[in-house]
């Protein structure tokens, strides 16, 4: 099994939220940060830490009561990092119109050992055509972000 992925959910309660019920948008991003550290233990069987987030734009609020599901996948690995795609639905318990796409991110996380240092992990091989594409995405963003460093 290759544990490039890990999917949880919970109830959102109102001790996370603001008096109108709405989520305070803090606590999605701490679920999904929680999301994509777990999946990056799981795959480098080592502490992993954030090292960046990208861009979050809430594309619905979410309120007390919905049912919150991260999805975070490793799609791409480098020497001691692996990137972190993380898929957020939101689900009104209450409803029948099913999960809506709340919003996503890409997170990097950086394996450490036990002297406090980065190292190595896995290599990471996609096979499903979903991961290859995912993969082939992240390489062009890598690539995006080292021209823009070289200007």
């Amino acid at each position: 099994m290759k544990n490039t992925q890990i999917i949880m959910s919970q109830v959102m309660l109102p001790h996370q939220a603001n008096v109108a019920g709405n989520v305070h948008g803090g606590e999605i991003m701490k679920f999904m940060d929680t999301a994509a550290g777990a999946v990056a233990v799981r795959y480098a069987r080592s502490n992993c830490v954030t090292a960046r987030v990208d861009e979050l734009e809430f594309h619905l609020p979410i309120f007390v009561g919905a049912l919150v599901t991260c999805t975070a996948t490793v799609v791409f690995v480098g020497k001691t990092s692996m990137e972190v795609f993380v898929n957020v639905e939101v689900e009104d318990l209450e409803s029948t119109n099913g999960p809506q796409k709340a919003l996503s991110a890409y997170f990097t996380m950086v394996s450490m050992g036990r002297n406090g240092r980065p190292q190595h992990v896995p290599e990471f091989i996609p096979e499903s055509e979903e991961e290859k594409r995912l993969h082939e995405e992240a390489k062009e963003r890598r690539a995006r972000k080292a021209s823009r460093q070289t200007r």
